[in-house]
């Protein structure tokens, strides 16, 4: 990446929170640490000398359409360190506001677009449709057609979209792991608009030239992680004494992907990567949920000091998710393989660290649990526990 370089990252959160508003832009804060990092001298001196402008970082959000959602994420902004990284700037409007895209295009030339069109969460996407077709694919156009025109006739652009594995559907126990040339197979009303975004990158790229690269990635994990995902939420309802939902039987199997890594994964795309291209982007820990469950229940216990097996006995199964996808598994050899990527935070190192942050940030977590957040939760999962799980 050049050291006088902008970027915008359309962020909701996405699968970290990747994710997806009311969802926090963790993402893009940990972007700003983890894709400038290595610049940070050249940036500092290009400051010093009063350039005042170079290496900014947007972050659009996403189609905000209720107050909830936009105080949210100017909220979680705050959170984020001012004095790492590059300078960024969070306007107002979101992704689906063309006018305001289109502004942003000319007033701030971007180098790189990295795309992150994602309302995420299955669960919403079964219960109301509405607001990831128009994120997701809306939001999409929206920003290919301003790249698009933004960039006529203009050289060393890229368009970063950021989509999931979900795309693919889901494995038998025997399948391989998915690739860069598996079909389309989505299960869930989520995964449907993501493949349409995907299709759409792609077509923006053949017909009209736009410089765009897809990653699919496994499921993140990290700090800054809304809470309605899979790991934020079991840690802070274990730290709680609140009930620990698993659906069905939990032998759901997902490949764990650490944010950092998939911030290293997108920066060498970014750098080295070839426009037109798909890269597959997972991480080495392949489990089923009860054991990523169990897993957090013994860090919990250790780092509170509880009797070992206390957390485990809140896990209480509820009834599956319509069409929920049993596997997913990623083949990374194309990016380890062309860009020297590879995955460097191990699950089991990383999970007590991260453990850690969230008794660290509760006043984080705290702020972002309410409202909306709270009345998805009491629909998601009010009137369906089946059981306590045996030990």
């Amino acid at each position: 990446m050049t050291a006088n370089s902008k970027i915008v990252l359309h962020h909701v959160g996405g699968r970290w929170g990747n994710h997806p508003f009311p969802r926090p832009p963790a993402f893009a804060g940990d972007f700003v640490e983890l894709l400038y990092e290595a610049d940070i001298d050249a940036i500092a001196a290009m400051h010093e000398a009063g350039k005042d402008h170079a290496n900014e970082l947007i972050v659009i959000p996403a189609c905000l359409a209720d107050g909830d959602g936009a105080h949210l994420c100017r909220k979680s902004c705050q959170y984020r360190r001012p004095d790492r990284g590059a300078p960024r700037r969070l306007p107002q409007g979101g992704i689906c506001d063309v006018g305001i895209i289109e502004h942003l295009f000319e007033a701030y030339r971007f180098d790189f677009v990295v795309h992150f069109a994602a309302e995420s969460h299955v669960d919403r996407s079964i219960r109301s449709l509405q607001s990831f077709l128009r994120t997701n694919i809306e939001g999409t156009r929206a920003l290919v057609e301003a790249a698009r025109r933004a960039w006529q006739g203009e050289v060393g652009h890229r368009f970063i979209h950021v989509s999931t594995d979900e795309v693919f559907g889901d494995l038998a126990p025997g399948d391989p792991p998915f690739a860069e040339t598996s079909p389309y197979r989505p299960s869930s009303p989520y995964a449907a608009s993501k493949a349409s975004a995907d299709h759409l990158v792609r077509a923006w790229q053949r017909t009209y030239g736009l410089p765009a690269i897809v990653i699919n990635s496994g499921n993140n994990y990290g700090p800054w992680q809304f809470p309605e995902k899979l790991i934020p939420l079991m840690i802070l309802s274990a730290i709680e004494n609140r009930e620990l939902p698993v659906y069905g039987d939990g032998l759901q199997v997902r490949n764990w992907l650490h944010v950092s890594d998939h911030c290293r994964a997108i920066n060498a795309v970014i750098e080295r990567g070839e426009v037109g291209s798909t890269y597959l982007v997972g991480g080495d820990s392949a489990l089923p949920n009860l054991e990523v469950v169990r897993r957090i229940c013994q860090a919990v216990d250790a780092e509170l000091g509880r009797a070992a097996g206390t957390s485990e006995k809140l896990i209480r199964h509820v009834t599956d998710r319509p069409g929920h996808d049993r596997r997913y598994a990623v083949n990374s050899s194309f990016i380890r393989d062309s860009l020297d990527w590879h995955p460097l935070e191990q699950f089991e190192i990383a999970l007590p660290a991260l453990v850690r942050w969230y008794l660290q940030h509760k006043d984080w977590a705290d702020t972002v649990r309410t409202g909306a957040y709270r009345r998805n939760f009491e629909r998601q999962y009010k009137g369906r526990i089946l059981g306590t799980m045996s030990p």
